[in-house]
């Protein structure tokens, strides 16, 4: 397995077993993952983050280690693996919305309005091709392959997902499941393994979307002049095999995305759509917070908004190359409702107002953690 991964899931670990004095459980268990790939123990790790994050009475602080410890696993097995090793495979016929149920969801995502109109071309594009198709003119679907760039948390993997099922209703996928799959899922540790993979891989995603998350670790390594050329090769030779019943999405940030395709001459041709998403405004942030209180039956104080929006200021504000968009959003609300569970936890039989009302003193945000 990747040293790098490796390294990243025991020091986690470590961290994570520190935290919450698991007194040598979790690191036993992360030992045991990278160095054996034990499948009980990985089990085992999973469900020891499980409780943590699942446990009200611990400071959000903690749970972010533990959601780190659980990202450094995908990475290490790859998102295929890990979904094999818990028992779970994704049901190609679970989802049965409507092309215009899934325009709809698309077109009520909060921003991303460049992206949206690109995608509504699109299936305007491929709608008109189908119907030049029946009555006997020639069509131009071209290929359907694309390329997202942006910082985390912008949307890229819902977008994915939605253009999948669209690609689907349209009759322009047979299955239009959704596959996600990381560099660990396509490069193997010996020489000839990986094309191997590859192929496994592809076969698994055809009829469906194969979507690539942080593409440009395929050629960011080490073993990148053998086993990425060889990753790379087996891939852009699939992209124009299959390019009429598989969707692939690479996605990534920008400047490495850029490295990636300079990496294989005939890569960047197979794809012809190119989506940059952008990161997300503060009154687009804040929209996205007060749906997920809506959502969960929470609502803030006017004073609580205000508190919180001057966070998300400073946020935006300070942020790097890293910043969470969405995520951070989603650790927010996290840690505003773990806030309102510590004050609410301590009134006697509080009523109905007082468990759905995150106030003032909710919104401090001393200690938090954003990535």
């Amino acid at each position: 397995m990747e040293n790098r991964y490796s390294r990243e899931l025991l020091d986690l670990a470590s961290k994570l077993d520190a935290v919450i004095e698991g007194r040598g459980e979790v690191i036993k268990d992360a030992l045991n993952v990278a160095e054996k790939q034990d499948e009980n123990a990985t089990v085992s790790l999973l469900e020891h983050i499980s409780k943590v994050v699942n446990d009200e009475s611990l400071p959000q602080s903690i749970k972010m280690i533990a959601k780190s410890v659980k990202n450094s696993i995908l990475m290490f097995y790859g998102y295929e693996s890990v979904m094999g090793i818990c028992g779970h495979r994704p049901n190609e016929d679970e989802d049965t919305r409507t092309l215009d149920e899934l325009l709809l969801e698309l077109n009520q995502l909060v921003g991303l309005s460049k992206v949206k109109a690109r995608v509504n071309d699109l299936i305007a594009f491929q709608k008109v091709q189908l119907l030049r198709e029946k009555i006997g003119l020639k069509s131009q679907k071209g290929t359907l392959h694309m390329a997202f760039t942006g910082n985390p948390g912008t949307g890229k993997t819902t977008v994915a997902r939605i253009v999948g099922r669209i690609y689907k209703q349209l009759g322009l996928l047979s299955k239009g499941h959704f596959i996600e799959v990381s560099r660990t899922d396509l490069i193997a540790g010996y020489q000839g393994q990986t094309a191997l993979k590859v192929k496994s891989v592809i076969e698994k995603a055809k009829g469906g979307v194969l979507f690539i998350d942080e593409a440009y670790s395929i050629t960011e390594n080490d073993h990148s002049d053998s086993y990425g050329r060889e990753c790379l090769t087996e891939l852009t030779k699939a992209l124009e095999d299959y390019r009429k019943d598989l969707v692939v999405i690479v996605a990534g940030y920008t400047g490495p995305m850029q490295h990636f395709f300079e990496s294989n001459p005939g890569l960047k041709s197979r794809f012809n759509i190119f989506l940059e998403f952008g990161d997300y405004s503060v009154d687009e942030l804040m929209k996205m917070l007060i749906y997920l209180c809506d959502k969960s039956d929470y609502r803030m104080e006017e004073e609580a908004l205000s508190a919180t929006r001057l966070f998300i200021q400073e946020q935006e504000q300070n942020k790097g190359n890293n910043f969470a968009n969405g995520r951070l959003v989603r650790n927010i609300f996290e840690w505003l409702i773990a806030n309102h569970a510590r004050r609410v936890y301590t009134i006697d039989t509080p009523d109905q107002e007082m468990l759905s009302t995150i106030s003032i003193s909710d919104s401090t945000f001393e200690g938090f953690c954003s990535q």
